[in-house]
């Protein structure tokens, strides 16, 4: 594992370091807790479209959303595995399951930053969007961190978008 970085002195803008943090708690909580392992998948590669969002509000000394994007069969697939259910019985638990899926992607990701930010920032309840048409648009991001990647071949987006 890395070592904790330094959160910023102006608080919000993420450090070329955080990336590196982002992808290991999100690759770290889809091994142990559902089971299945992610891999890079270049920026370009990933589609712009997703049909499962699930979203973390960040406030305090870290204030902004974290996200998790990917399509509704991957959705079903990661409930599937974490929860140890058929495709046809993960349907209905599919949204939990990815926010579940982010608010343990955050909580990860958080815990690995210095300056005792785990006690200056608070996460909310998941909230999930699911659909075929629909786009997120934030008011307030200064600073935005993406990561793509991929669970069997299918991408999954993870953001951190900060508001300064």
């Amino acid at each position: 594992m890395s070592s904790p970085v330094e959160l910023p002195s102006d608080g919000t803008s993420p450090s070329s370091s955080w990336a590196g943090f982002l992808e290991e708690a999100a690759k770290e909580v889809f091994s142990l807790m559902v089971g299945m392992e992610l891999s890079p998948l270049a920026p370009a590669d990933a589609p712009e479209t997703h049909e499962v969002t699930a979203m973390i509000g960040m406030a305090g000394e870290l204030c902004g959303v974290f996200g998790v994007c990917c399509s509704k069969p991957t959705a079903i697939t990661i409930a599937s595995h974490m929860l140890g259910l058929s495709d046809d019985e993960a349907v209905a638990h599919s949204s939990d399951a990815i926010g579940e899926v982010c608010n343990m992607v955050a909580g990860s990701f958080k815990s690995k930053l210095k300056n005792g930010l785990e006690d200056k920032c608070m996460l909310s309840v998941p909230t999930v969007i699911t659909g075929d048409d629909y786009a997120l648009h934030s008011l307030v991001v200064s600073n935005r961190l993406e990561l793509a990647m991929q669970l069997e071949g299918n991408p999954v987006k993870f953001t951190l978008e900060l508001r300064s």
